[in-house]
């Protein structure tokens, strides 16, 4: 019998830039978990929280300044830094020839979206965006569901959440306060670094609208409730889509302590409607002649978790697939999050949207 040599085991070198709370809590031990990856570099400011995840983890290397991780040898990135980094990072990250995974928002300013989408099919590298209901069981099938109720006339999207402290408080909540890594409160509460409620939640919501659908916003009219320190805490906002339908956009950090998340689309066409429920787990399609099909999954089915981002992270690097929160989702939630704040801080005033990049 000939022996044949066996292919080596394949390798995917990882660095975290920003290793924050949810990086420490999620990305890190997703990757870990993953035997074709090696923990190599991990970044972020802090010593004492630097040297905490290094050794808990295992990375080879070290440093608050991220810079430096460029020079070394790595496959694949996660980016986790406050919003306001992620363009600059995510892009040398990509001109590094890295797959590249980023927090959402994906960046702040809808130009630099549509630029690291471009860089990315540039250089032929997976660019993901951190949407963790994008990739639990039984949401594919909304978009089947979406194309039996005609062209959209009329959304709704809604987005509620448990975080006031987050937004207005010590930067955390309540059921993260036995997590070794917190949150900081000048993430979330820097009113020019992209902080307030709108790009750290209601982002969410958009990116499984824009997911699930091919929709653009085009016009964006919004006000906003906002702390003392001048991030928002409640949106309120209505649009304009490409294809001409109307749209409601609303969020809200009042979700009481001891609740989960509430997320709720509905989409009104010329030949039905379907209601996402993601907080009941409903999915309900309505069609004319009261036909009523219910879609709805087993509780626990949507309960909020990001795994899925990560895993896929390397999947794609394997050649595998599965990017199901690609940069194209991320861009167009970034201009609709761009619109709302800039028509907020201009009283209401209507933004419309240039059109930069993507399917038209």
């Amino acid at each position: 019998m000939t022996l044949t040599a066996t292919e080596p085991p394949i390798s995917l070198r990882a660095a975290i830039i920003g290793a924050g709370h949810f990086a420490y809590r999620v990305h890190i031990p997703t990757l870990q978990l993953r035997s074709e990856v090696v923990l190599d570099s991990v970044c972020r400011i802090g010593t004492k929280e630097l040297s905490l995840i290094k050794d808990e983890f295992g990375f080879a290397y070290a440093t608050q300044d991220w810079r430096e991780v460029l020079a070394r040898d790595i496959d694949i990135a996660v980016i986790a830094t406050p919003h306001h980094l992620h363009f600059e990072q995510a892009m040398a990250f990509l001109e590094k020839g890295c797959h590249v995974l980023v927090e959402k928002p994906m960046c702040l300013d809808p130009a630099q979206a549509w630029a690291l989408v471009a860089k990315a099919a540039e250089v032929d590298r997976a660019l993901l965006v951190s949407y963790g209901w994008h990739y639990k069981p039984g949401l594919k099938i909304a978009r089947d569901l979406i194309a039996r109720i005609g062209k959209i006339e009329h959304v709704l999207c809604h987005m509620g959440s448990f975080t006031r402290t987050v937004f207005a408080g010590n930067g955390g909540a309540e059921r993260w306060k036995h997590i070794r890594i917190q949150p900081e409160a000048e993430t979330w509460q820097n009113a020019d670094g992209g902080g307030g409620f709108a790009y750290g939640q209601l982002s969410h919501a958009l990116g499984l609208l824009y997911w699930m659908t091919d929709l653009r916003a085009y016009t964006v009219s919004a006000t906003t409730s906002n702390s003392a320190g001048g991030v928002d805490l409640h949106d309120a906002a209505t649009a304009t889509f490409n294809n001409g339908a109307t749209g409601v956009f609303s969020g809200t950090c009042g979700v009481p302590h001891g609740h989960g998340f509430e997320l709720d689309i509905r989409l009104y066409g010329e030949a039905g409607s379907l209601l996402i429920d993601i907080e009941t787990e409903r999915m309900i399609l309505k069609l004319p002649n009261g036909v009523r099909e219910d879609h709805s999954v087993p509780a626990g089915t949507w309960t909020y978790s990001c795994e899925g981002p990560a895993n896929a992270l390397v999947d794609s690097a394997l050649g595998l697939g599965g990017n199901e929160s690609g940069g194209e989702i991320g861009a167009r939630a970034v201009e609709t999050l761009h619109a709302i704040t800039a028509s907020a801080r201009g009283g209401s005033q209507i933004e419309r949207i240039s059109h930069l990049g993507g399917s038209k």
